[in-house]
């Protein structure tokens, strides 16, 4: 069997002599990053008192706010460069200017962002690679306990103000705005906006509405339509034309009573703007579901009882649904998650553990084109077998479309499917991975260090989500999924000795580089004694 060396000087020559195969060629070349890993650490790093966010997916920039949520900080990463009079350099400490953040990383501006009774949302933001235009979100306090007014769902809260900017991350110059007052828009990890390629769509929670915007490549944002209440651009114009038909008919009528002298002290009921229909996009959900119903029997007895089976009796649940998320599949299919809330309710964080439905909805036709319990055997073999075509990735977006799934990665599909042989309940289990669909845009990083056929680590540590991880003492091991299958690097977050208190909550976040052998680890430590004390630790990890 002809064995090929992982030697690095070996690849470069096997590169020379050698062609992938067709479509194989970044793969190939990804290989490399088994031979080029950060695996040294700067422990401690004097840095700006900053929330770090991420790197933007093409590596140009690093996205920070600043701690009081004001003002928006952009750097530019850039490789550590320091000089050396000895000969073998390698086996010496850097110095210590080398250990600033300034040696890896130069401010390109500042911005404020946020007005006095805003702040930025530091969980939020959104980056298009074909204009280098970078999407933020501002917003006042949030109100729990706001009336629903002008057609807002119960329990819902509401915000006075959310802004949405629009900026140019060359020179920070913004290009845009657009306004959102007293709403609601889950903007915490981008679960309310998502954006593919010019296309962006905002989900008002609050009076259930999709919005649909395009980013002109002037930086104007644009909006194209709305999807809710109406789902036609002309549905608006014909409904009010009708009312005004009949209230005018109706007041003839009135005046025909009236002159021929009638009374018979029968109230007649007049329109009520206020008594408005179902919402657009749920009549299209009820009558998909009813005509489904409808054609799978041929006999009228059975149709008419399981239709009174399974539609009438669940009739006012259906109708009590509420649009929780929204992403894009192309751009003219919506996938969009229905789910329950009560009256008087909070919106529960805790969501995806209530009973859920996903449609997908074309936005041409303004059709629904399928319809899934969260728990249905058919989308989780879609989910399982399709995971890819859920991503939806921007078509300019190289970067993006080598991040490894289960249905591209048989090593994420082998550790899939043996969770679910250890679950008890097969049906729980289809529920909790179903439960993270739809996905939320821009939240995995495409660092090639999480490509799981190159390495092998530990995800209930560190993994391509952009979430926080319960943080350890221990160092984050990186393996070979190949030959000789050996430790290839560690990622250590905060203090290189450790902490001893264990009382301590630890909470850590990864930022890797998408190219460069170079990540930021933060670890911030709740110490629960009072005085309550936060401290946060940023570790660089680069080759050296």
């Amino acid at each position: 069997m002809f064995f090929k060396s992982s030697n690095i000087t070996a690849r470069i020559f096997d590169r020379q002599i050698c062609t992938p195969a067709p479509g194989t060629s970044v793969h190939y070349a990804r290989k490399f990053y088994e031979n080029l890993v950060p695996s040294y650490t700067v422990y401690e790093v004097e840095c700006p008192d900053h929330s770090f966010r991420k790197f933007t997916d093409d590596g140009q920039y690093l996205i920070s706010f600043s701690r009081n949520q004001q003002e928006l900080i952009v750097y530019r990463p850039r490789w550590l460069s320091f000089s050396c009079k000895d000969e073998d350099c390698d086996n010496h400490d850097l110095p210590l200017k080398a250990k600033r953040f300034e040696s890896f990383f130069t401010q390109l501006y500042c911005v404020p962002l946020a007005s006095c009774n805003e702040l930025i949302c530091k969980d939020f933001f959104l980056y298009m690679e074909s204009n280098k235009f970078g999407l933020f979100a501002t917003s006042t306090a949030q109100v729990h306990d706001a009336p629903a007014v002008g057609g807002a769902v119960q329990g819902v809260p509401s915000i006075e103000k959310i802004t949405f900017h629009l900026l140019r991350l060359e020179d920070g110059f913004v290009l845009d705005e657009k306004v959102f007052c007293n709403d609601y828009v889950n903007l915490a990890h981008n679960l309310g906006v998502f954006l593919y390629d010019d296309l962006l769509t905002i989900v008002s929670l609050r009076y259930q509405i999709i919005h649909i915007l395009q980013i002109r490549d002037s930086g104007n944002l644009v909006h194209v339509r709305a999807i809710g209440e109406f789902c036609r651009e002309d549905d608006e114009l014909f409904l009010n034309s009708n009312a005004q038909g009949m209230a005018l008919s109706d007041k003839n009528k009135q005046q025909q009573l009236l002159g021929n002298h009638i009374y018979n002290n029968i109230h007649q009921a007049q329109p009520n703007p206020g008594n408005s229909f179902l919402s657009g996009i749920k009549q299209r959900l009820l009558s998909f579901m009813f005509r489904g119903l409808w054609n799978e029997e041929t006999d009228d007895t059975l149709r008419v009882q399981k239709i009174r089976q399974k539609f009438y009796f669940h009739f006012q649940d259906y109708c009590d649904l509420i649009i929780w998320k929204v992403q894009f599949l192309d751009r003219h299919h919506l996938l969009i998650k229905f789910g329950s809330v009560d009256g008087g309710r909070q919106v529960s964080r805790h969501a995806d553990t209530h009973p859920a439905f996903v449609a997908v909805y074309n936005m041409d036709t303004t059709e629904i084109v399928s319809f899934y319990q969260n728990s249905a055997d058919e989308l989780y073999m879609l989910f399982e077998q399709f995971c890819d075509h859920f991503y939806a990735t921007s078509r300019n977006s190289m970067h993006m479309n080598f991040i490894s799934s289960h249905s591209n990665n048989i090593h994420a599909l082998e550790q899939l499917r043996s969770i679910k042989d250890k679950a008890s309940s097969s049906s729980q289990f289809m529920k909790k991975m179903l439960s993270s669909l739809p996905f939320s845009c821009q939240s995995l990083s495409p660092s090639p260090y999480f490509d799981q056929s190159l390495f092998r680590f530990d995800d209930k540590l560190i993994s391509a989500t952009d979430r926080h991880k319960q943080s350890t003492d221990h160092p984050i091991k990186f393996i070979l999924r190949r030959h000789p299958y050996s430790l290839r690097f560690k990622i250590k977050p905060g203090p290189e000795a450790g902490s001893m208190d264990g009382r301590a909550k630890k909470i850590s976040w990864f930022l890797f580089h998408p190219v460069l052998p170079l990540a930021l680890s933060v670890q911030q430590t709740l110490i629960m004694q009072p005085p309550l004390v936060n401290i946060s630790v940023v570790n660089i990890h680069f080759r050296r």
